[in-house]
């Protein structure tokens, strides 16, 4: 009876763990943590029943290949660190070789990291150009009571993170679409970015793009030498939205006749729909409360529902 037992606790000690509600990161991944869970249960209740623990081999291993996965984490090491603004960084990862992520635009990758003994994940979005070789980076904003900022802020370069994905995106195709409309709202910035770099780094591509980037004050606009370059294209507009700045004077004359101060109201998103040159398509990122607020202007200003994405 005894080895009996111990060979239930064997099997027990073995079973997968229920994921907790903080292991989700609520980003709509496919799978999500909560599937790869059902699969592993599955897979363990087989192997359980036919008494077989080769069956479960390669169940719970996390890879050190490199190759990101949507069903298991993979390490990557950190290269390099830069802090943009007071509270948001630009996280460099190394890729062995010179291999690339291979995502498609848009797509976003999930973080995984314990803090206090819980694990969180947590979904963000490479700016990196998608035919990087060797590294891939990511736009991070910490919050001061945000579990997963404490873990993030204690990285330095040579840590080891764990990833998995890619899910999500946007299927952009060149010259669909005769304008872009993009709405970010802080590091809603960064699916964005992506996007613009294909489309300038296709010269058969003539797409016209309006991007409205919208945050608190002018120091806290990111990747400001990256945009001012891609606003130099042909077909690309930038406009800010600064909901702190109150005047305009402050600013270097180069970004006052493409700025606005206060908030993206219902007038304001009329006046950029009418200016595009196109019908625009429209891509929206930012906080939930941030994407109803532009759904519902866009209605204001005559966009059908079927015209826009939601990152």
């Amino acid at each position: 009876l005894q080895a009996m037992s111990d060979n239930e606790q064997d099997w027990l000690a073995l079973r997968p763990q229920e994921p907790s509600p903080s292991q989700c990161c609520g980003s709509g991944c496919k799978p999500c943590i909560y599937d790869v869970y059902e699969k592993e249960l599955a897979q363990w209740e087989r192997a359980k029943a036919m008494q077989d623990k080769s069956l479960l081999l390669g169940k719970k291993e996390q890879s050190n290949n490199s190759e990101l996965n949507p069903d298991t984490f993979t390490a990557f090491s950190v290269s390099s660190v830069e802090q943009l603004t007071e509270d948001t960084y630009q996280y460099k990862f190394e890729l062995p070789g010179n291999s690339s992520l291979q995502l498609s635009l848009g797509q976003h990758i999930v973080l995984r990291g314990v803090v206090n003994g819980l694990e969180v994940q947590r979904a963000y979005t490479p700016i990196s150009p998608r035919n990087a070789e060797g590294y891939f980076e990511v736009l991070i904003k910490c919050y001061e009571a945000g579990l997963m900022s404490k873990y993030i802020k204690t990285w330095k370069r040579g840590d080891v993170v764990f990833w998995r994905g890619p899910f999500g995106g946007f299927p952009y195709q060149p010259n669909k679409h005769g304008e872009l409309l993009m709405l970010a709202s802080g590091t809603g910035l960064a699916p964005m970015i992506p996007i613009l770099q294909s489309i300038t780094d296709d010269e058969e591509d003539e797409t016209f793009v309006t991007l409205v980037g919208c945050f608190p004050t002018f120091d806290k606009i990111y990747l400001k030498p990256l945009l001012q370059d891609l606003a130099r294209y042909w077909n690309i507009r930038i406009f800010y939205v600064l909901s702190q700045e109150t005047s305009l004077e402050k600013l270097p004359w180069s970004y006052q006749e493409n700025t606005y101060t206060g908030r993206l109201s219902e007038d304001l998103m009329k006046t950029i729909v009418n200016s595009c040159r196109r019908r625009p398509f429209v891509l929206i990122c930012g906080s939930s409360a941030f994407s109803e607020d532009m759904s519902r202007y866009l209605k204001a200003a005559g966009v059908e529902e079927n015209s826009y994405f939601v990152f």
